[in-house]
């Protein structure tokens, strides 16, 4: 085993998925939505939201991995419980897109600081551990943290899908134009959650 790839945790085994090549990622999707421009991103969330757990609970039953990459909110003491426990409190905007989307205990996560799920995070040691080499990317902004995570991602010769129904903005075509920018400069494939077949994607990345 090369010195700079991390150990298994045996107690992982038969729980979390611990090794794929193929890892889902969701940026951003845990929010109380409380900030300027919050309501109208909430508008195109919850939707963007309902394809997320779908895509989410047929990447499970295929054995894929669960990462949720979520902006700490400048909250440098908390962690991600912390975080969904804010995000679900009662009168939260966002509360009913935790709801849907709540991690589960087999899944990773990783609190950044900034917009990329790669800056000054575990990212990258993360999908090292698990063989990942191709990413989903799934959430919010579209146009801002989705786009510079999957930048990042790009620059670090990951293959990328970012499902067109699974990401929304405050606006409709901003998440056009970034989806736009991610497909001609990123190389991303944006086809919808529904028609990805996920045991093919699994089977092209084993070859």
């Amino acid at each position: 085993m090369p010195a700079d790839t991390p150990s298994r945790d045996p107690s992982l085994d038969g729980n979390a998925p611990d090794s794929s090549p193929l890892a889902l990622v969701l940026i951003d999707t845990i929010s109380d939505m409380e900030f300027p421009g919050g309501e109208s991103l909430f508008r195109f969330a919850l939707p963007a939201a309902r394809c997320i757990a779908g895509l989410k609970r047929r990447a499970k039953a295929c054995g894929v991995p669960v990462v949720y990459a979520n902006d700490n909110f400048g909250r440098w003491r908390s962690d991600f419980h912390e975080v969904v426990e804010h995000c679900s409190r009662k009168g939260a905007r966002g509360r009913p897109i935790v709801e849907l989307l709540a991690p589960e205990e087999d899944d990773y996560f990783v609190l950044k600081p900034k917009h990329s799920a790669f800056y000054a995070t575990t990212f990258d040691l993360l999908l090292n551990y698990l063989g990942s080499r191709r990413l989903i990317m799934t959430g919010f902004s579209g146009d801002i943290c989705v786009l510079l995570s999957a930048s990042d991602a790009y620059m670090r010769d990951f293959r990328i899908n970012v499902p067109s129904d699974c990401v929304a903005s405050v606006a409709a075509r901003y998440s056009e134009r970034g989806l736009a920018y991610m497909r001609r400069v990123l190389d991303v494939d944006t086809t919808a959650s529904d028609a990805l077949d996920l045991p093919l994607l699994l089977a092209q990345m084993r070859e």
